[in-house]
């Protein structure tokens, strides 16, 4: 019981330091489950075509929030998604589909085309090119999206502050589920597409670690984030103190020996 306890003080520790650091940067996710995505909104496909969401979210869908020229994880985290894509046991176009969608208002039909060739050279199996759409949009439609999902990003040196995440969606429009990071377990993704498909919301548990390294524009490199490091090992701290005080035992009163 006892460890129980401990561990759930931990598990809030990490949680209040996680919402810290997003309020901090204002950027990070806000978790919406089972809420529908704005289907009236209309986009750019790399071809330079207008297209609604209610015309293309109509199968399970893996969705990413990215933007294409990212020097920092959103070109990983799609190279591993088109790895991913090899792997799942699902059928493309049929079971499901990727859409990836640029949160920069300032990128073009063009430059959508010229990543989605990128991705796609690097999938083996047979895949039909409409089953990943690369979509590009204004800033008003942008941000009515992002904050449907609850993806939060803040302009940095003319980059972005934001996580990696991708999401599920119902053939109805509804989020399904989160899936952070930027590796891929294939597994993973079928049974997040297969709840996607039954209508089933499953809730993230770690997500904390996304928020412990900031890319550093100059360096172009990953840093550790020191603050946000430091934080939250002292909240951890004052939860193992609470718990110490909590759970000590008292210890027994020694009787003075009778006076002769």
């Amino acid at each position: 019981m006892k460890k129980k306890i401990l561990y759930l003080i931990f598990l809030l520790a990490l949680i209040a330091a996680n919402s810290a650091a997003q309020q901090k940067i204002g950027a990070g996710i806000d978790e919406k489950l089972g809420s529908t995505l704005p289907l009236e909104l209309n986009f750019k496909n790399s071809e330079g075509e207008t297209v609604l969401l209610k015309d293309i979210v109509n199968k399970p869908t893996l969705i990413a929030l990215v933007y294409y020229e990212c020097p920092g994880i959103c070109n990983p985290m799609q190279s591993e998604l088109a790895w991913a894509i090899d792997k799942i046991q699902l059928e493309p176009g049929k079971d499901f589909q990727v859409v990836s969608i640029s949160f920069d208002h300032r990128e073009t039909p063009e430059v959508a085309a010229k990543w989605k060739k990128n991705y796609l050279l690097q999938i083996k199996r047979k895949f039909d090119p409409k089953n990943w759409l690369f979509l590009t949009g204004d800033s008003s439609s942008i941000k009515k999206l992002t904050d449907a999902c609850g993806f939060y990003f803040k302009p940095a040196d003319k980059q972005f502050v934001h996580a990696a995440t991708l999401l599920t969606v119902t053939p109805a429009g509804k989020i399904s589920r989160y899936i952070f990071g930027t590796s891929f377990n294939p597994f993973d993704l079928k049974m997040a597409l297969l709840e996607a498909e039954s209508g089933k919301t499953n809730p993230t548990i770690s997500k904390v670690l996304q928020f412990c390294f900031s890319y550093d524009p100059a360096g172009r490199q990953y840093t550790l984030n020191v603050t946000r490091i430091v934080g939250a090992i002292m909240l951890i701290g004052i939860g193992i103190f609470l718990s110490v005080l909590i759970f000590k035992k008292k210890k027994p009163v020694k009787k003075s020996p009778a006076a002769v």
